[in-house]
């Protein structure tokens, strides 16, 4: 091309070849768009071509210097918006790309793949809410079918029955629309179904496996499904496509502390934070990690940062009251009470709110004022959350029922013979922390953290699909020959594998809710040790009481709720203990707390390993902690956490009435009916 001046036709021509070129041959396109501008000097679209075209070479600072200049000549400019956002997030700079993106999209508000990027940025910056909200306008805008488009506005309003119906008649008629697929598996994700959504997203992304948005959501619902290996998989291809992308790598940080590498969820977390330094979430999903690794006093200043960036971000003030052994200033209780006195904060703020404050008042030992805080805080979780006591009750009775003597011996021999798994049940801080850090000091024991393979088998086996429905578990396991049995605890091992890092004999999983399922435990690993962490049962339960669990712990917000969950578990306990006599080791807090050396040695000789000094020094033990007791471990053996029910014994009553005998026969356990 020559000439200060081309036909409009020719230069028409030469945009539209250079555009063409883009996808498959950017450098060729930057070469056309050079020649452009050669002969026009300052053509907007043909600066937009090179611009992008530079990006997709790989020089996005590059890019960047041709795009800027371009946006403010032209700021009305929807396309160069969006290039220098895309040029400013494959830099590094997610907090200009974002606001970048929202003004692309102020302009011209159908840009599909600009929503698509804003909810990345989004994810990343820890606004799930904002994320979602682009996602469905990016799905909405996506769109051409009017039955698609009804379904996700059904999505965009909550109003999941009536977009699960729009898209399940829409994909009646064209089972292959991957966009409609998605989008019933983000229905499902939202409904709690995460194996349909599974099935789904995997569906999706064979048919159209660059389909990043449908591997995304894949990876995610493997994580929730406690998944890692394959939700790392997905991960995986997806960097490799995409290597900078924040939400790819936000959720690839949450998943490698979910398998206990910690280091490189760190290293995540930290690239993130040079390209997203002022997102409060992000900061305390920071925080988090630091804390499980032990780097108390670095976690404390992320939660801060996170606090300066947010003042408003109540779980960030309450995962320093979780720390235990942070006392927070003056200034900081004053800070909280004012955010109370807010109308405008959500729920979740509020409790979290309270919950900090309860532990602050409870420290400056105002506890009428804290206890007030806790119920308060209890209440709101109670009435957004899914209990039912009876239900526990009547698992309980189930079990009894089916788990007699003459059960077990007609299965005698059965099972996966591997005695690597050292599983300590009970109730949540019951002590098991300290039992977990104690085995894990031995130089044969593994500690990993609370597992929750045992709990999806025994979901698995169930069948439930929803609440209304009645489990077959654990009746079914009447049903299963050898071969399955042995399978279930080979499945296990398999799954537990990843968490293993040690190459040590033993490892330990200490989620306390295994007390439930004993029976499975015995079943399908018939040589794996089982420990019972019992506390006195007003310990216990208060301690669970002002404790707010993210997940999995539903019992624990009503006093009523969580007393008869205890008496629950000492009739179930009491059972094995009748029906497989010394199969359970039972280690009672309060003795082993009174002499440390005398109940270290039964617990080691239970688990059949020798002596090590190593386990009476456990405060010395270098290792990732994943619980609320993660600082209390990291200390000798005291009597800090003892009676603490007695400043509030005017007000848990109702939990002494729950209780009933177990309280009163406490260490023993009540008499119950064979």
């Amino acid at each position: 091309m020559s000439g200060a001046q081309e036909p409009v036709g020719t230069l028409d021509v030469a945009l539209k070849h250079a555009a063409k070129l883009l996808t498959a041959e950017p450098a060729l396109a930057a070469e056309q768009a050079h020649e452009i501008l050669k002969s026009v000097p300052g053509h907007p679209l043909a600066t937009l071509i090179l611009g992008a075209a530079i990006r997709a070479s790989g020089d996005a600072q590059a890019s960047i210097e041709i795009l800027e200049p371009l946006t403010l000549a032209h700021p009305n400019a929807a396309a160069a918006h969006y290039e220098l956002a895309l040029s400013l997030g494959r830099a590094g700079r997610g907090e200009a790309a974002v606001k970048a993106l929202r003004r692309a999209l102020d302009l011209k508000p159908d840009m599909t793949d600009a929503w698509r990027e804003l909810a990345d940025h989004l994810n990343a910056m820890g606004d799930a809410e904002g994320a979602d909200i682009a996602q469905v306008r990016h799905v909405r805008t996506s769109l051409r079918d009017p039955r698609l488009m009804a379904a996700a506005a059904a999505m965009g309003e909550s109003k999941i029955p009536a977009a699960e119906a729009l898209l399940r008649e829409h994909l009646k008629a064209h089972p292959s629309d991957v966009v409609a697929i998605r989008m019933l598996a983000e229905v499902a994700m939202r409904l709690g179904r995460n194996g349909a959504a599974e099935d789904l997203l995997t569906r999706c992304v064979e048919l159209a496996p660059s389909f990043h948005a449908a591997r995304h959501n894949l990876a995610l619902v493997l994580h929730r499904q406690n998944k890692p290996v394959a939700a790392l998989r997905e991960l995986d291809r997806l960097l490799a496509v995409d290597p900078r992308n924040p939400s790819y790598r936000n959720l690839l940080a949450a998943v490698l502390g979910r398998v206990g590498d910690y280091d490189r969820a760190l290293a995540v977390y930290a690239k993130l934070l040079e390209e997203y330094s002022g997102q409060a979430k992000v900061w305390m999903s920071y925080g988090h990690a630091l804390k499980t690794a032990g780097r108390q006093d670095e976690s404390v200043a992320a939660y801060r940062k996170s606090l300066a960036l947010e003042p408003g971000l109540g779980e960030a003030y309450w995962s320093l009251a979780n720390l235990k052994t942070f006392r927070f200033t003056p200034a900081e209780v004053a800070a909280m009470q004012a955010q109370l006195r807010r109308s405008d904060i959500s729920d979740s703020d509020r409790l979290h709110f309270h919950f900090a404050l309860g532990k602050a008042q409870e420290d400056a030992r105002s506890y009428a004022e804290s206890f007030e805080h806790y119920n308060a805080g209890n209440q709101l979780r109670r009435s957004t959350s899914r209990y039912d006591a009876a239900e526990t009750s009547l698992h309980v009775a189930r079990s009894k029922a089916l788990f007699t003597p003459e059960f077990f011996a007609a299965r005698r021999g059965w099972g996966c013979p591997a005695a690597n798994p050292i599983f300590i049940v009970g109730l949540p801080r019951s002590g098991s922390t300290l039992l977990e850090q104690i085995l894990a000091s031995h130089s044969e024991v593994e500690g990993t953290m609370e597992l929750p393979d045992i709990g999806v088998i025994a979901r698995s086996l169930g069948g439930r699909t929803s609440w209304s429905e009645k489990s077959r578990y654990p009746e079914v396991l009447a049903e299963l020959d050898a071969d399955r049995i042995r399978s279930l605890g080979e499945q296990y091992l398999e799954q537990t594998r990843i968490q293993r890092k040690a190459g040590t004999p033993f490892f330990i999983d200490k989620m306390p809710n295994n007390f439930a399922h004993v029976g499975l435990v015995h079943l399908a690993l018939p040589n794996a040790r089982i420990i019972d962490a019992r506390r006195h049962p007003l310990d216990c339960c208060w301690s669970g009481f002002k404790q707010h669990f993210a997940r999995g712990q539903n019992f624990t917000y009503s006093l009523e709720d969580i007393g008869r969950y205890y008496s629950d578990y000492v009739e179930l306990m009491a059972h094995f203990d009748r029906v497989l006599p010394g199969r359970v080791h039972r280690v009672i807090h309060e003795a082993l707390v009174a002499d440390t050396e005398t109940e270290v040695r039964q617990l080691l000789h239970y688990c059949n390993i020798p002596f090590e000094p190593a386990c009476l020094r456990f405060y010395e033990t270098e290792r990732a902690v994943r619980t609320a007791s993660s600082e209390q471990v990291r200390r000798p053996i005291n009597r800090e956490g003892m009676d603490q029910w007695r400043h509030f014994e005017p007000w848990i009553e109702p939990l002494r009435t729950a209780l009933g005998p177990v309280l009163e026969a406490y260490p023993s356990t009540p008499d119950y009916p064979a």
